[in-house]
């Protein structure tokens, strides 16, 4: 990391399966060793991909964080095998990965519909426990986290946002980040509940406004902001919900930047806040085109699919925009936020 010259903070947004995507940009940005990560502020697929990528820079550097990633998200292929959610054949052939057509998920997604998870799973089973404490160990990652970490959640009484700092960091805190409530019991912890940090902060970004020196955040967006279509069905139509409601977060805080921004070019808030540049590594054209259950999708070969669209979306955006880090924001935050 010494030889790192721009020092960035990453925020990572969370969409289930599809955040192998991000696992395909952060595969990507570690080889660069021109740059090194300050701040990561991540929600649900996003907090276990940032986890896990703090916990692999800590106990090896880069290379530990490629092979931390790479062992996340095999074993969560590894443990969806076991499970009903499997594509069939024509799934693979399709282009948009779904596995709607499945009975299983059909009958998954009537009975998620129908029942709750305090029904359906009393015994409040979830396989991503036992793969994250197979992957980190959180006694280790409190003590030495060579990243500052931010894991957004929602807070089910009060309705904010809960931050997960460093010292906070258990496999609780990584599971609250990513809890839909339509499939998982609240996470429990020092008396309160949590669900998906996704409705409150998608991921949130006054923490690496606050928290971190680094004025570059680059946002590796995973929840399209623009579809043209108007969706007819059921699933379309929830889907699309969840798509604004979960960057709604987001778009109100980049609204907030910009506001700020321009205050600081006119000299009003010079010496109470500092002038953020904003990133994005996005492929929502793509994104797009992927269908709605594709996200309960963890065949490795869809998996390694999404990662190597997200490697090559890495490799454009720093070919086009690292000369810009630390210089300037690289998109129209109003053209694409506001």
């Amino acid at each position: 990391m010494g030889m790192a010259s721009k020092t960035v903070n990453l925020a990572l947004q969370g969409g289930g399966a599809h955040g192998a995507f991000t696992w395909g940009v952060l595969d990507r940005l570690l080889e660069d060793e021109r740059m090194s990560f300050e701040g990561i502020c991540a929600t649900s697929a996003g907090a276990m991909n940032g986890t896990v990528m703090a916990y692999g820079l800590t106990i090896g550097g880069r290379e530990g964080a490629k092979l931390s990633l790479a062992e996340y998200w095999r074993r969560i292929s590894e443990a969806a095998a076991w499970g009903p959610l499997q594509p069939s054949i024509f799934d693979r052939l399709s282009q948009n990965r779904s596995i709607e057509g499945s009975p299983a998920f059909m009958f998954f997604d009537m009975m998620t519909r129908l029942m709750s998870p305090y029904q359906f799973n009393p015994l409040n089973y979830n396989p991503l426990r036992d793969v994250l404490e197979k992957t980190i160990d959180f006694d280790r990652l409190r003590r030495e986290n060579v990243v500052k970490l931010f894991l957004c959640a929602t807070n089910v009484r009060t309705g904010k946002v809960k931050i997960f700092e460093n010292h906070e960091l258990t496999v609780s805190a990584v599971l609250a980040s990513g809890c839909l409530p339509q499939l998982f019991q609240a996470i429990e912890i020092d008396g309160e509940a949590y669900w998906d940090g996704g409705y409150m902060g998608n991921p949130a970004i006054f923490p690496l406004i606050y928290g971190c020196q680094s004025t570059d955040v680059i946002v590796i967006h995973i929840n399209p902001i623009v579809r043209g279509e108007i969706p007819r069905t059921a699933s379309d139509i929830l889907n699309r919900l969840n798509e604004i409601s979960f960057n709604s977060s987001l778009m109100r805080e980049m609204r907030a930047i910009a506001f700020a921004n321009k205050l600081v070019s006119r000299g009003a808030l010079r010496d109470e806040i500092k002038t953020m540049l904003i990133h994005a590594i996005e492929a929502e054209s793509f994104m797009k085109d992927l269908g709605v259950a594709s996200k309960f999708n963890a065949d490795w070969e869809f998996l390694t699919y999404l990662r190597d669209v997200g490697r090559t979306c890495a490799e454009e955006w720093l070919a086009a925009n690292y000369c810009h880090i630390g210089v300037r924001s690289t998109i129209d935050i109003h053209g694409r936020y506001l």
